[in-house]
């Protein structure tokens, strides 16, 4: 059996994609729910999946053959098979060991599946592993959207063990969705309508609608065009503007100077400041990097907490009483200057509440807390390996632009033909 299987390798969609650089605004009347881990977010976004009528627009970093792949698997195979336009996009590095069969199937169904970035191995190693589609966004029938940093991928629920991650999203339902079905169709090659005419489609008759929403909701993304500094400038500003108090948890932190000054600056005015980091990571190098600059933020009263009761994978921060963000940007380099990224900023006292009580939750029963006056031990030890660290990471989104195969480039689709 053959079937084919779109290739997208570049950082932007095609030349006649005019939209690529829209700047989306606040939306008004929006219903957002919080979705915390796997448990929570895969039976909302299969159930909105089943009761698909029209379109499905799925993207994502992972996809694994595990028990949530297959069930992804089966739902989209069975929604196409009725008619509804499926469409699904996913990385080339982490979904790289997705077999030709499980492809095969999804593409022999009727399932348009794109893959960005594909990279054979080369001794075994793949090369792909800088700038990827690291967004995670579902939309239905331009009704209702999913966004966060939940992969489909049996490690976000419980009972994978141990290793399972702390991560969340959200389900939105109203306005907003018109710009998240306008953006998922633009960064995937897609025809789309005029700003007008995609917000005419939330007119249509939908299930899916809320009498209570009254969230203001702005998507902002990262791509490697115009809009490199999106989300860290909607962090910035964030914080700048904080009188009452900041909750950040990422999984992955080492940001740029200028968001840790805003960090430190908001503490100083007497802001309380807390971040929640990972205490048991699935990527050392990361808890190592982000260790480095405890002291930096320690010293100007900021709390930190490292959770240690599972891998932490969450994205997401509150400030004051009324704004969040949840989205798939990590506060680091491969997220702030490399990744394509895409976050949710809510204005929203309620949800604003449900985050910052989930997040206290987390920070006093399952994390410890770093003392304010660290031993100094080994300290010029610390202050040599820091140095080196920090200006490495400060200068790798730099040095990964040298390298060819991770140059921003723009292919026509081509399409590869698997032996099922």
């Amino acid at each position: 059996m053959n079937v084919a299987v779109e290739h997208i390798a570049t950082d932007q969609p095609p030349d006649n994609n005019k939209a690529r650089d829209v700047d989306y605004g606040w939306q008004s009347g929006n219903h957002v729910e919080l979705l915390e881990n796997g448990e929570a977010y895969f039976p909302a976004v299969f159930d909105a999946l089943r009761g698909a009528q029209r379109e499905i627009l799925l993207e994502t970093f992972i996809l694994f053959e595990d028990k949530v792949g297959h069930e992804l698997q089966g739902i989209l195979i069975e929604a196409a098979q009725r008619g509804v336009k499926v469409v699904v996009s996913l990385d080339g590095f982490g979904c790289g060991e997705l077999s030709p069969a499980f492809l095969g199937e999804l593409a022999e169904a009727g399932v348009t599946v794109q893959m960005f970035d594909p990279a054979s191995k080369i001794l075994g190693i793949r090369t792909n592993w800088f700038r990827r589609l690291h967004r995670k966004i579902v939309v239905v029938d331009a009704s209702v959207a999913f966004i966060g940093g939940i992969n489909f991928s049996a490690d976000h629920l419980a009972d994978f063990g141990p290793e399972a991650k702390q991560d969340y999203a959200v389900q939105v339902i109203g306005p907003a969705v018109a710009d998240l079905h306008h953006f998922a169709l633009a960064q995937n090659g897609r025809q789309i309508r005029s700003r007008r005419g995609w917000r005419r489609r939330q007119q249509r008759p939908s299930p899916w609608t809320s009498e209570k929403g009254d969230g203001l909701v702005r998507l902002v993304y990262r791509d490697n065009i115009q809009h490199r500094d999106d989300i860290e400038e909607a962090y910035i500003y964030a914080l700048s503007q904080a009188r009452q108090r900041v909750v950040i948890a990422n999984a992955y932190f080492f940001p740029g100077y200028r968001l840790l000054r805003e960090i430190r600056n908001a503490a100083r005015r007497g802001v309380q400041v807390q971040l929640i980091m990972q205490g048991q990571p699935d990527v050392l190098l990361a808890k190592l990097a982000a260790r480095m600059l405890y002291d930096y933020l320690l010293k100007d009263g900021v709390v930190i907490h490292e959770y240690c009761q599972r891998p932490l994978h969450g994205k997401v921060a509150l400030v004051d009483d009324e704004w969040s963000t949840v989205g798939s940007s990590n506060l680091d380099p491969l997220s702030l200057a490399l990744n394509l990224e895409a976050n949710v900023l809510i204005r929203d006292r309620a949800f604003n509440q449900q985050l910052y009580e989930r997040l206290e939750t987390l920070a006093k029963n399952h994390c410890q807390t770093m003392p304010e006056k660290r031993k100094p031990r080994l300290w010029l030890w610390r202050l040599t390996v820091g140095f080196l660290v920090f200006h490495v990471m400060r200068h790798f989104p730099v040095l990964t632009g040298w390298l060819p195969a991770h140059k921003p480039r723009l292919k026509p689709f081509e399409s590869t033909a698997h032996d099922v």
